[in-house]
């Protein structure tokens, strides 16, 4: 990598101290990725006893993070990032979740994901707060290790502070679980992707053919009304009861056309809706709003009232009936729209 020449700098201020013209010259350097021009200005500043303050080190973390992918400068970004780290914390300066963020990727790059996950699993110390960002090493270096159980690990912990799954993430966790077998693991993370993801990226298909390629359903026996019936229950998209059926899938790559029918199988897709848990947590959510704006109204009775008549297969909002098209100068309420509905 070519070093960055001074004379492409502007020139700073002058009478500035020791401080603000490191600040200065490594901000050069962290532009223009320059990681060895700014690792000669860190051993400069530190022969000179120049204080660092947390920006400054977050920014030498960051380059040398972001310099691993480069051969030539992966065993000085290894070398010099730690040891970054280290002068960091023994200064007393308080690493936030970018400088964690930074280490992990340099933990998991020596393979070390026992690093960058203990270094997540402690980031409370500092009161800071894990992202998506902060786990990615540790759980793509166990997933590429092959070590699934502490990958499920790091997905369980994620879970318990609110961090989400995104496609590569779930990706990641599926090409483990399918290298190792899991068959309980690859069911449940295909669900997963059917849920959160719309179009799976080439890298994600190319996984799901490989384990269908290489599974033997072996399945409880097919039973229709058990599979029509739990199908109802979660929408009308997916049954949810694991493997069915016994034999060798048939792997083989389609498209469907605008009326939703399967080029490949002839199957005609249909819409899907939500789950029962889903439905009860919208309930719950409406019913909450319901009963925060609409005091008066006492929703919580109406709630009881339902309960009682629960026979009842469908409610008819009068109000909305009556008014339906009617913001025009001579419209009012329609009694005759409320009834017309209720008789048909």
């Amino acid at each position: 990598m070519a070093m960055a020449s001074p004379a492409n700098k502007k020139k700073p201020k002058s009478n500035q101290t020791p401080e603000s013209q490191f600040s200065y010259n490594l901000n050069f350097y962290s532009k223009s990725k320059d990681l060895h021009s700014a690792i000669s200005l860190y051993d400069t500043a530190i022969s000179q006893n120049t204080r660092l303050n947390q920006h400054n080190f977050n920014t030498l973390l960051y380059l040398c993070s972001i310099s691993l992918n480069e051969p030539s400068t992966k065993d000085l970004s290894l070398q010099y990032g730690f040891r970054v780290f280290d002068h960091m914390v023994s200064n007393g300066i308080k690493p936030n979740e970018a400088s964690i963020t930074a280490v992990a990727r340099l933990a998991a790059a020596k393979g070390d994901g026992d690093y960058a996950f203990d270094l997540v699993k402690n980031i409370g110390v500092y009161n800071e707060l894990p992202r998506l960002r902060t786990y990615d090493p540790a759980l793509f270096c166990y997933c590429e290790n092959l070590e699934g159980d502490k990958a499920y690990e790091v997905e369980e912990h994620m879970g318990r502070m609110g961090v989400g799954l995104e496609e590569g993430e779930i990706a990641a966790l599926l090409k483990v679980s399918v290298e190792t077998r899991r068959e309980d693991r690859v069911y449940g993370y295909l669900q997963k992707l059917r849920k959160m993801v719309r179009c799976v990226r080439e890298e994600t298909a190319k996984v799901i053919e490989h384990w269908f390629g290489i599974f033997e359903g072996n399945g409880v026996e097919l039973d229709v009304g058990l599979v029509r019936e739990a199908v109802s229950r979660n929408g009308g998209g997916w049954h949810g009861l694991g493997w069915i059926g016994k034999e060798k899938w048939v792997v083989r790559r389609g498209s469907v056309n605008a009326g939703g029918k399967c080029c490949c199988c002839g199957e005609q897709l249909v819409s899907v809706d939500i789950d029962d848990d889903e439905t009860e947590r919208f309930a719950e959510s409406v019913a909450g709003l319901a009963m925060e704006r609409e005091v008066k109204a006492n929703f919580s009775e109406f709630q009881n009232w339902l309960e009682k008549h629960a026979n009842y297969e469908a409610i008819m909002d009068g109000a909305n009936i009556g008014l339906y098209q009617q913001n025009f100068a001579e419209g009012g309420f329609s009694i005759s729209q409320v009834v017309d509905v209720h008789l048909n």
